[in-house]
């Protein structure tokens, strides 16, 4: 059968990296054995959905690269089919109308302690289709204002298999008559995941381990339609940077660092800190998961070929930016030249003024290994196209500014050699040895004189591209400053 996986968020939110692991790891599954990625919208909830949620997960899954091959398919279409599986389970007595108002449930949670559980005891009890006459049941669902709940069978075992977590086993008595259709002739969650997973042939459904309590709801609903359920993997929570308690919005800001793919309202996302889509798909993917080589860059054609679900951690995976900042740094030093300037638009148009398509290239070449962020491109590229506007002032008070002064002289006296970086390096080690100045001074002089401070490209790359006149002008711009 062919693989297909779904992503099934909904619209109650903005989508954070949390469903977005969901979503790599329900792509990587169906990518990994030829299969279709689709997107689900479980929007049946009109009460909580957000305005403007559903684009941002559209946006998010846009960005990152994560294509859908259906879809996006929204449940609030499909209520004729529920309406007609529902109908099918009340033929068959696995489902009931519970006519019960929200005050006699609050009564009944106020009587029991709040351990109320609506289920083979209690429903005995509360006015559903149970314990009230065949007239009655006509007479109340033609009022409206009633619920439908599923039946749970008494005394049994429920077992069902997780990829992640083995074989698991719960009692069936512990387990709560769910509602499945609610006043609004709207499905729950519980129900139209169910319905929709079967009717889309969905093999495989990973989600987080919030859902296992869930679970054998689901697969009581499985067995009542006579359906066979798809493999199920609950992935670990992501964890606050501390490992204690799951990552949140509020915890991400303390820390200072984004919680979404893409903004939503005033909350920059990774794109807008600078992030690219492969450093995130590539961290979130090591968040649970470890390729059998322990590398730490994957590409997602990489992922797709080196995933392997029997690699799913069962423990909870601590959330590191550092981390994170690091494994988008070794993405953004392996892209071309080309790549990184589509990606700075103000360090392209920077250099565009000054030179030509291939000095560009080749100066960006130059700064890749600097890069950490997409800001870090106009950053690092700005030694090329204007003189420092600061320099380093604990560096000119170490290296002494009498040192500053002649190395740069000497230089100024020997402008022609500027314009032969490889000669002027020579006569410059002569020179050091001659006056007893360390070469190490003399590269943090140049060094400070054509960057403003002690880290940077290679310094004689930096004069052979800005040339001897720009060069010169840098060399009398510290001289008068010092």
């Amino acid at each position: 059968m062919k693989e297909r996986a779904r992503f099934a968020p909904s619209p109650t939110g903005p989508l954070h990296i949390g469903g977005v692991r969901t979503a790599l790891f329900n792509y990587l599954i169906a990518k990994k054995n030829g299969g279709d990625f689709i997107l689900r919208i479980e929007d049946t909830d009109a009460k909580r959905t957000v305005l403007g949620a559903e684009d941002h997960i559209k946006d998010s899954l846009k960005w990152l690269g994560l294509k859908f091959d259906e879809g996006p398919i929204k449940q609030s279409e499909r209520k004729s089919l529920y309406k007609n599986c529902v109908e099918e389970l009340i033929k068959k007595g696995l489902a009931y109308y519970a006519f019960d108002s929200a005050a006699e449930l609050e009564s009944a949670r106020k009587e029991s302690n709040g351990e109320f559980k609506y289920n083979y005891e209690t429903r005995k009890s509360m006015i559903n289709s149970f314990t009230v006459s065949e007239e009655e049941i006509k007479n109340r669902v033609e009022r409206g204002g009633y619920v439908i709940r599923m039946v749970v069978p008494e005394k049994e075992t429920i077992t069902v298999n997780d990829e992640i977590r083995g074989s698991l086993s719960f009692n069936s008595n512990e387990i709560e008559d769910k509602v499945i259709m609610k006043s609004d002739g709207m499905p729950t969650y519980h129900f139209a995941n169910v319905v929709d997973d079967h009717d889309m042939k969905i093999t495989s459904v990973v989600r987080g381990e919030e859902w296992l309590s869930s679970l054998p709801s689901h697969i009581t609903l499985y067995n009542h339609f006579g359906w066979s359920p798809p493999k199920f993997y609950h992935l670990p929570l992501i964890l606050k940077s501390t490992g204690q308690g799951k990552l949140s919005k509020r915890n991400a800001e303390e820390q200072g660092h984004p919680i979404f793919a893409v903004q939503w309202e005033e909350s920059k996302g990774f794109k807008e800190s600078g992030y690219t889509p492969e450093g995130i798909l590539n961290y979130l993917a090591l968040l649970g998961w470890k390729g059998k080589n322990e590398a730490e860059k994957y590409t997602l054609d990489e992922l797709i070929e080196c995933f392997d679900s029997n690699d799913i951690n069962k423990s909870g995976a601590r959330f590191d930016i550092k981390k994170a900042l690091w494994v988008n740094h070794l993405h953004l030093k392996d892209f071309s030249s080309k790549k990184i300037l589509s990606l700075s638009e103000q360090a392209k148009s920077l250099l565009e003024k000054k030179y030509s398509v291939g000095v560009c290239e080749e100066i960006v070449g130059l700064i890749k290994e600097r890069l950490n962020t997409v800001f870090d491109v106009e950053k690092e590229v700005y030694v090329f196209v204007g003189q420092p506007k600061n320099y380093d002032a604990d560096a000119i008070e170490k290296i002494t500014r009498n040192t500053i002064y002649d190395i740069l002289n000497f230089c100024k006296l020997n402008e022609e050699l500027i314009s032969e970086p490889f000669s002027l390096k020579e006569s410059l080690t002569s020179f050091g040895s001659e006056n007893e100045i360390s070469f190490g001074n003399i590269m943090k002089t140049l060094r400070l004189c054509m960057v403003g401070s002690l880290s940077g490209p290679d310094l004689f790359k930096i004069i052979e591209v800005i040339g001897h006149d720009e060069t010169l002008h840098r060399i009398e711009c510290l001289i008068n400053k010092i």
